[in-house]
């Protein structure tokens, strides 16, 4: 499954990539070896999804849809990740058992009922203060992932965040697959820094 053997996950929001075109960044997380990506677009999610699955199929990499597990089936995603304010895990896995499907916790109660409910994985955070979601006021930091990781049987990855200056903070805690936003939309070098990021990774 791609999903265990994936190091990092982007997230390719179309408001941080860094003023280039969404379907570059896209094509350059693939070419550095990323082996599953995330589409989020709060305000069109259906603009770039065709182009996501089309692309993302050419690499053999998995395509997630963020939120919307309609889409998701539409553009045959290979998953869905739902936050806290989405449709519940288990609806989801009822309506679409074939698909992967994560979940966003941020504690221990909340990864275990997200593992319980179906979820194909869970994404622990926000682990460090971040710019791409606002409103934020709590941040969970590494110590999160010693608490809540032995817990899981499904696989987990940590977001929020995460750069070059910390990213070691989070492996060493525990860390093995790791999403990410602009440090990897909005580095120079999209293909290099993706892998440099799995090389530290693997």
């Amino acid at each position: 499954m791609k999903l265990k053997d994936s190091f990092i996950y982007p997230t390719i929001t179309p408001g941080f990539c860094g003023g280039r075109p969404v379907l570059a960044v896209l094509q350059a997380v693939l070419q550095g070896g990323v082996r599953i990506v995330q589409l989020r677009d709060k305000n069109d999610p259906e603009w770039y999804a065709e182009d996501f699955r089309r692309i993302t199929e050419q690499y053999n990499a998995l395509f997630i849809m963020n939120d919307d597990l309609d889409l998701a089936l539409k553009y045959q995603a290979d998953g869905v990740h739902l936050g806290k304010e989405d449709m519940p895990v288990a609806e989801a896995r009822r309506r679409a058992p074939h698909l992967i499907i994560g979940a966003s916790a941020g504690s221990l109660e909340e990864a275990l009922a997200a593992e319980k409910a179906g979820a194909t994985y869970v994404n622990i955070g926000p682990i460090f203060p971040t710019k791409t979601k606002s409103g934020l006021t709590k941040f969970i930091g590494t110590k999160a992932i010693k608490e809540i990781a032995p817990h899981l049987k499904i696989p987990f990855t940590v977001m929020g965040g995460i750069s070059k200056s910390n990213i070691r903070e989070v492996i060493d805690a525990g860390a093995r697959r790791i999403a990410m936003i602009t440090a990897i939309t909005e580095s120079r070098n999209i293909e290099e820094t993706v892998k440099e990021f799995i090389n530290m990774l693997k």
